[in-house]
């Protein structure tokens, strides 16, 4: 008997009713068509009647409560977590978007391969086209070329619980999703990455990895990731320890210049900050 290929979307939805929509229309519009949309409110707002006024109502669609207001994404995703009961998982965010064709090519690499990850179309709030990340021919890559290649945020990882499976730390207050992915990568050691843009990656103001006031608590989270790194939290090999080490070591670098940087150039992306740093580093 075949493995189903139904893939459980994960959405924290908190105070976003004014992004959710065209979020929710992403996902009715892709190709693959076997999945399950879960919208977790964090706000205690009721998103079901909500999208049923908006006309986006569809029995594919779950809604839960993480059971409190502004718990975080993170708490606010493990909620759905704890309940699949399909084969495969994949993140969305409330104010991202789905490419039509990324769920379709995502079940087809996970034939393959227990991880797969997709380049980004990174965007304005008013989805202006930015820059893409991760773009290219599509490939394996293991955990410690990962973050060389796709320098921005993971949220776009789809993953086959049957084969990995992780949960999002709620102590970390940011880069939650690369937490998760090494976790992932702890019990399934190469991903596919496919270097089409197929996650749209919406830059809004305050931005947690382009906003001038979140440098602290991005340092101490990619510190701690590091720590955890070194100790072998991971399971990782030498090689992708030293790997994504080197990458956070520059990350870091990147962190403390940043405001600096956005002083000289306002509005300049922390990818288009970083990139350069790290093609040093590669040289």
């Amino acid at each position: 008997m075949s493995q189903s290929q139904t893939v459980a979307v994960i959405t924290p939805a908190f105070r976003a009713q004014d992004t959710l929509p065209t979020t929710v229309q992403s996902v009715l519009a892709q190709t693959h068509a076997d999945w399950q949309h879960f919208v977790i409110a964090d706000d205690g707002f009721d998103y079901a009647a909500f999208l049923d006024g908006q006309g986006l109502r569809d029995e594919r669609q779950v809604f839960m409560t993480s059971g409190g207001t502004g718990t975080g994404a993170s708490r606010t995703r493990n909620v759905a977590l704890e309940q699949l009961t399909v084969p495969y998982v994949a993140i969305l965010d409330a104010d991202d978007r789905l490419k039509p064709q990324k769920l379709e090519l995502a079940v087809a690499a996970l034939q393959n391969h227990a991880i797969v990850t997709t380049a980004l179309d990174v965007m304005t709030m008013e989805f202006d086209h930015l820059r893409y990340v991760g773009d290219g021919p599509d490939r394996e890559l293991t955990p410690g070329e990962h973050k060389w290649v796709s320098l921005s945020m993971d949220s776009m990882v789809v993953w086959d619980r049957t084969k990995t499976d992780a949960r999002y730390d709620p102590t970390l207050s940011n880069m939650t999703d690369l937490e998760l992915l090494l976790q992932l990568y702890g019990r399934a050691p190469l991903s596919m990455h496919l270097g089409t843009p197929l996650h749209d990656y919406i830059k809004r103001d305050g931005s947690m990895s382009n906003g001038k006031d979140v440098a602290a608590g991005m340092i101490a989270s990619k510190t701690e990731i590091l720590r955890r790194l070194e100790a072998g939290f991971y399971g990782l090999s030498a090689v992708n320890v030293a790997g994504v080490a080197r990458f956070l070591r520059v990350s870091l670098a990147a962190e403390a210049a940043y405001n600096a940087a956005l002083a000289e150039q306002p509005g300049l992306l922390f990818e288009n900050h970083i990139e350069p740093m790290l093609k040093a580093a590669r040289a």
